[in-house]
């Protein structure tokens, strides 16, 4: 790509190795035009003191990855319960992956690498237990109070029920993180906007990235467990009328024809590595074109675009939607897992209904919110978040000791 924003590597050590400027400047000398300086980031909701060391965007990744949300990832459910295994995809798990596809992105296309990461990290932390079923449930309860989205749910997490800081609610994140959590669309995904970030027709470059990443990464790993416990089979895939699918079997039969022969597992290892290099490939190589038919100047050029500038080529794009309608069919509406999701959804039913008609059996913090107010739609809504931020295992725990008479309920520190 010829977009004039090179630097020479002497450039860049001669600021690195100088005391005298600052380390946000480094933008300036790293980063292309369009991306998001942390310099000239629109700010956070409370007026801060600067960190010395660490930039806007550095210190918002560190804040995600010390809140009680994010550490819950590992124990809420990506597709498969988890107490069904341990070896499945959590939403931690995913969270990590979709994070390293992110930043593999943002550092080609020269955006801000830590930017992307905090966005990346924060993107699920207002998902419910359960995953897709714990969100459907809660939406269809919540229907008459305003819903539940899991997008707008990450944004109230860290602007509100984040309680770590003395002088204000939630975890006080920049504009610019706070934008990729409100602007994160993917097939599951289409919040209604908020007027915050309604003033744009895109998100900046570092949201769209991490958009994309998300979805490649749930189809690469979502497919990867179906594999492992054969509810896809090998076969299948050789069945599959993906072009791109077919370009990779064909690769990995040349492989084993030249080393002679792999395992059913290393065969599954290969596929999904070949899957995962060409399309982020595809991406990276689209996007630059994009950038360069486009020429943005500044990150506001980029979310003035009518369309995203990240994107895969006609052909992946229309794979991947392929392999995603497959997913669909063959994995999210398997038996075995529309069982686990219906198991999930009665939990959550069962625990808001109890708690709407008796807040008196809610944990004391989560009861003196509703305590304090009589208005019907504010207990929904605590109830709401109180269950939102369950793990599968708290869930099934609570729904254990309120509905199982020979479950012991002491002793388990819920009533804090």
């Amino acid at each position: 790509m010829n977009l004039q924003f090179r630097v020479t590597m002497s450039e860049v050590s001669c600021v690195t190795q100088s005391s005298a400027v600052p380390f946000e400047d480094y933008d300036d000398l790293t980063l292309a035009p369009y991306a998001a300086k942390s310099k000239t980031s629109r700010g956070r909701r409370f007026s801060e003191s600067e960190d010395t060391y660490r930039n806007c965007y550095q210190r918002d990744r560190d804040r995600i990855i010390y809140s009680t949300a994010f550490k819950n990832l590992q124990y809420k459910t990506q597709v498969f319960v988890v107490h069904e295994g341990d070896f499945y995809r959590t939403r931690m798990t995913h969270t990590l992956e979709v994070m390293q596809h992110a930043r593999t992105f943002a550092r080609v296309l020269r955006s801000n690498e830590d930017l992307v990461e905090a966005i990346a990290l924060a993107h699920d932390l207002g998902h419910t237990p359960f995953g897709h079923a714990g969100e459907e449930i809660l939406s269809e309860l919540l229907q008459k109070y305003g819903g539940f989205d899991h997008n707008l749910h990450s944004l109230r997490v860290v602007d509100r029920l984040e309680q770590r800081y003395p002088q204000f609610s939630g975890l006080n994140l920049t504009y610019e993180t706070r934008e990729g959590l409100a602007r994160h669309l993917t097939r599951f995904d289409n919040p209604k906007l908020p007027v915050e970030f309604a003033t744009s027709p895109q998100p900046g470059i570092e949201a769209q990235i991490v958009n994309l990443a998300d979805s490649m990464a749930f189809a690469a790993h979502d497919l990867d467990d179906a594999l492992r416990i054969k509810l896809v089979d090998w076969e299948d895939l050789q069945n599959l009328p993906i072009p791109s699918v077919r370009d990779i079997l064909n690769m990995i039969g040349e492989e084993e024809r030249q080393l002679g022969g792999f395992t059913p597992q290393m065969r599954l290892y290969r596929f999904i590595r070949f899957w995962i290099y060409h399309f982020n490939e595809d991406c990276i190589i689209q996007t630059r074109r994009n950038l360069e038919a486009i020429r943005p100047d500044s990150s506001q050029a980029i979310r003035e675009l009518s369309e995203p500038v990240v994107t895969l080529s006609p052909e992946r794009t229309n794979d991947l939607q392929m392999l995603i309608n497959f997913l669909y069919n063959q994995v999210y509406k398997h038996p075995l897992v529309l069982m686990m999701a219906e198991k999930g959804k009665m939990i959550l039913r069962r625990l808001f209904e109890q708690f709407m008609s008796n807040p008196r059996l809610l944990p004391v913090m989560i009861r003196e919110k509703c305590d304090n107010s009589e208005d019907e739609s504010n207990r929904a809504l605590q109830i709401a978040d109180f269950l939102a931020g369950l793990t599968d295992r708290q869930a099934m725990d609570i729904y254990e000791m309120m509905f199982e008479p020979y479950t012991k309920v002491m002793g388990y520190g819920f009533n804090k």
